[in-house]
């Protein structure tokens, strides 16, 4: 380890982590652009086969940049998609982003450093970071955005220059350090280890701007909002907003075992997709209006109503469902499509009922302090489930690649174990260490 991470995990002094020179090369989880169609004519993408860790040279920093000494990580599907190169491979993003020029040229590599979640300690400053300093504790936004871009002033998310951070950029935050914008830190909750940290800022600000923010669904007290896939890194947090928020959460998932857990996070309605006939075989290609009329009477069976929004992010799946099973005026929020992108709805229910639909992308970040916010009140708990080392960051990854975990995943970049990074233990206290730790028990390793 160099003398600079060393120094971090001692808890040297601001002065002392300024005056260590940053090392040349650094561990990190990383693709290959040699590596481009492995996976041509194979029948399963095994990201281990893409995945590599190993050591990659420290990027030169940007007056705009910090250099942040990561602590902790985690595995979003992004890094799945990335490790796949589908839809297409993210090389083709960077150099998309290099032809920019000036420091953007950096990002075009022979390998990119992927992760789009995570924390750790401020170690360098540009010479034109003003808020941030040699010391700080910050959580990393996946939001890359481009502060030259008109359109990012009126929302972060708004510039179509905006890129997702370790996805469509280099330098992403599964390693031993990471150059990230000043713009994209969020001051680091204190009550919370850098593991729980680390599986913050993507899923949580994503579901607050889809569920909370004033550009997603608004939801308010009484609201009965349908969650797919709800014991996912995002579904988790959705339940947990809309619980917060006063609303009632109707939970979808794949299995018994998921519906327990939700049962015991306090999931107001829990449906196993089973019952109403939509399952992983043939059973899946039941019509979706009739998936929909199925839905809606168990809903409605439970609650006398039908939910006022839908929060999708599996997408092909289930978004012709979320539009029928809305009620009229209500909202279909939706930020990706893990079974596909090519989506089929009958426009009926959509426009003869004033339904909507809302295209939302990662959080500006104002939406990400304000989520990291409800954290530090303690209205929202991390869903961490399982944690690897960095060196084992493919295991890591094929386990959400397989869909073998529920909640998130957590990587150890510097830190040497679980733990650490608790600085208002008394926080911790007062909001309850079991109740922090709720989902540790669903660990991959715990589950039958």
């Amino acid at each position: 380890m160099d003398t600079l991470a060393e120094a971090v995990l001692s808890g040297a002094a601001p002065e002392e982590l300024g005056r260590l020179p940053l090392p040349q090369v650094f561990p990190a989880a990383h693709l290959r652009a040699a590596d481009v169609g492995i996976f041509d004519g194979a029948s399963d993408r095994d990201v281990r086969r893409s995945l590599h860790v190993g050591p990659v040279p420290m990027p030169r920093l940007a007056p705009d940049e910090v250099v942040l000494a990561v602590m902790a990580s985690s595995i979003n599907y992004n890094t799945v998609w990335s490790a796949m190169f589908e839809p297409i491979s993210t090389f083709t993003a960077l150099r998309r982003f290099a032809r920019q020029g000036g420091y953007a040229a950096r990002h075009d590599l022979p390998h990119q450093i992927v992760g789009s979640d995570a924390v750790g300690v401020v170690v360098r400053v540009g010479d034109g970071v003003r808020h941030w300093n040699v010391g700080d504790h910050a959580m990393v936004s996946p939001a890359y955005v481009d502060d030259q871009d008109p359109g990012a002033h009126a929302d972060g998310m708004m510039g179509p220059e905006g890129r997702a951070w370790g996805y469509e950029t280099n330098f992403g935050g599964l390693a031993h350090y990471t150059v990230v914008r000043a713009s994209q830190l969020v001051p680091k909750p204190p009550h919370l280890t850098w593991e729980e940290a680390a599986s913050l800022t993507l899923c949580a600000g994503t579901a607050y701007r889809m569920l909370v923010s004033d550009r997603g669904a608004q939801i308010k007290q009484g609201d009965v909002v349908l969650v797919w896939g709800a014991t996912g890194g995002l579904g988790g947090f959705a339940v947990q907003m809309v619980k917060n928020g006063g609303g009632v959460a109707v939970g979808v998932v794949s299995s018994e075992r998921k519906a327990q857990i939700l049962r015991e996070q306090g999931c107001d309605v829990v449906i196993d997709r089973r019952e109403i006939g939509m399952g992983d075989g043939p059973e899946a290609t039941v019509d979706a209006i009739e998936l929909g009329k199925r839905l809606g009477r168990r809903i409605r069976a439970e609650l006398g109503e039908d939910p006022r929004v839908a929060f999708d992010y599996v997408g092909r799946a289930t978004f012709g469902t979320s539009v029928h099973v809305v009620r009229r005026g209500g909202v279909v929020v939706t930020c990706g499509s893990s079974t596909g992108y090519q989506h089929q709805y009958d426009n009926r229910y959509l426009w003869m009922n004033l339904k909507r639909v809302i295209g939302s992308h990662i959080a500006n970040l104002q939406e990400q302090w304000d989520t990291a916010r409800l954290f530090r009140q303690g209205g929202l708990v991390p869903i961490l489930t399982d944690v690897y080392p960095l060196a084992e960051t493919g295991e890591a990854l094929r386990l959400v690649q397989t869909n073998r975990h529920v909640g998130k995943v957590g990587v150890l970049c510097l830190a040497p174990h679980e733990g650490l990074g608790v600085t208002d233990q008394e926080a911790r206290e007062r909001i309850g260490v079991g109740r922090l730790t709720s989902w540790r028990r669903y660990a991959s390793t715990a589950r039958v």
